[in-house]
């Protein structure tokens, strides 16, 4: 059996139980299980910390797993690699300090940067030829320049605002930008190329929509123009054989710009599905 790994908790846990669940597998029911075998996919589920995720597929224990990719550079396991991107739980690291102080990187050199990623921001720092002191915290790091136990802060930013209220101004650039991944073990084992495909029918139906349409028959070529979809649109003759019935997917970010735009070229009846899943 395929054993994966599955935040237990968190921002993550949530989504990426859903995405599973439309994947096809039966994950847990209680939110107290921490071990779940799904017989039918011949998959084990294991439900764990986040942050300890990739020691546990990066030393082989288990297969593969779903966590962040900040958590993952983090744990700086070797074995531990990233599949494939899953597009949530998207976040940015940046520095922080007070306002005015610092404008790039080079300036922390000898001084004190508190953190909840040690080992993410020792990777970034040594990358950049930059010596600092880490002062390794559990969570929130904001408070960590106030009360005098670091003269920065590296730290997951959104808006800034958090950092603002804390007296900390942004600076340097950006050190990840960090979403949910897929990871694997070193040596991939049977059924992850079955879970990628799936994944991926997931990521598919989430970015595209159907859109259905009839059309004059001789504006065929200037509506595939504005929505090609992703190898070519089906046509399909209708009782008038003036008219065309047309099925294309397209992609959900842009789907009521296309919609407008085939209405005014002439389409009408135009209809838009949901994709619940794919194989592409």
């Amino acid at each position: 059996m395929l054993r994966i790994a599955v935040p237990n908790k968190g921002s993550l846990a949530e989504t990426a139980a859903e995405m599973l669940a439309e994947a096809g597998y039966t994950g847990r029911r209680d939110p107290k299980d921490l071990h779940v075998i799904d017989p039918v996919n011949e998959v084990e589920f294991f439900y764990l910390r986040p942050k300890d995720i990739a020691t546990y597929v990066g030393s082989g224990a288990l297969d593969v797993g779903i966590t962040g990719r900040d958590l993952l550079l983090d744990a700086r396991m070797p074995g531990a690699r990233e599949i494939e991107a899953l597009g949530f739980g998207a976040s940015t690291f940046r520095f922080a300090g007070p306002p005015g102080t610092f404008t790039e990187v080079g300036d922390l050199e000898g001084l004190r940067v508190a953190t909840a990623y040690p080992g993410l921001v020792d990777g970034f720092l040594d990358e950049q030829g930059v010596a600092v002191d880490l002062v390794p915290l559990d969570g929130a790091v904001e408070s960590a320049v106030q009360l005098g136990v670091a003269d920065a802060v590296a730290d997951v930013v959104s808006t800034g605002t958090t950092l603002k209220q804390a007296g900390l101004e942004i600076f340097g650039p950006v050190l990840l930008q960090s979403e949910a991944v897929l990871i694997g073990a070193p040596e991939e084992a049977p059924g992850t190329e079955t879970l990628l495909r799936r994944l991926r029918g997931v990521l598919v139906a989430k970015r595209f929509v159907l859109i259905d349409y009839d059309l004059p028959a001789d504006l065929v070529d200037a509506a595939v123009a504005l929505a090609p979809g992703i190898e070519s649109p089906t046509i399909s003759p209708l009782r008038d054989p003036a008219w065309v019935a047309v099925r294309v997917m397209s992609p959900r970010s842009s789907v009521n710009q296309v919609m407008d735009a085939l209405y005014a070229i002439g389409a009408r009846a135009i209809l838009v599905t949901p994709i619940h899943n794919a194989r592409l």
